[in-house]
């Protein structure tokens, strides 16, 4: 049984649709951002960077095992089930330098260009149209990736897990912020259809139910 401490974000969403694309047996725990739950003592000592997502995967031969970090949380279950990364070799390369493509590019860019519209305190018009522009361009990068490519990868896979829930609510607002720079994404959004389409990533984005 695998507890997932998780809150409605695309982060969150990561590791809610891995758990239903496995078919692992969880349970959520719904860890309420806006109310400051991620800063409890009890969250803490799960997920020392105050973040969710985190899970405890219960009874295996190790004991209880931790993991927080969405990435690292998706890489763990793929290694557990055998399942949407491959075990060695080109392959399994590829699945990963698009999964450290999202954490270390499109998300963080994606998050900021969210928080500078819509949270910070004053609009700032420099700060929105640099992260509004690179995830844009982020979001090209993609689109070409994607132009050869059903998935992202290759093989539907954690990699698609990891990008999806960000451009699942992102996608029109930079598209339509910065079509010079996306064109028409039309690659994205065959990929964002099929994707979305999966019943396992339907029902991992309603996690948790709130």
């Amino acid at each position: 049984m695998i507890d997932l401490y998780t809150w409605t974000t695309p982060n969150g969403r990561k590791a809610s649709i891995m758990l239903e694309e496995t078919g692992l047996e969880y349970t959520a725990h719904g860890v309420n951002i806006s109310q400051d739950e991620q800063f409890k003592p009890a969250f803490l000592s799960i997920s020392p960077n105050n973040r969710i997502p985190a899970i405890i995967d219960r009874g295996t031969p190790e004991g209880d095992v931790s993991v927080f970090e969405s990435g690292a949380i998706l890489m763990y279950l793929a290694d557990k089930t055998g399942q949407f990364l491959p075990a060695s070799g080109a392959a399994r390369a590829k699945v990963l330098e698009w999964s450290f493509w999202q954490m270390g590019g499109l998300g963080p860019m994606m998050g900021q260009a969210s928080f500078f519209v819509n949270s910070a305190p004053e609009q700032i018009p420099y700060a929105i149209d640099r992260y509004i522009s690179e995830s844009a361009r982020l979001m090209n990068v993609l689109n070409t990736q994607l132009a050869d490519n059903e998935f992202v990868a290759g093989d539907y896979s954690i990699a698609d897990m990891l990008i999806y829930p960000w451009l699942a609510v992102g996608y029109d607002l930079i598209k339509t912020a910065k079509p010079e720079v996306i064109g028409e994404g039309a690659h994205v959004g065959r990929w964002l259809k099929a994707v979305g389409d999966r019943p396992a990533v339907q029902k991992g984005m309603l996690v948790p139910a709130v």
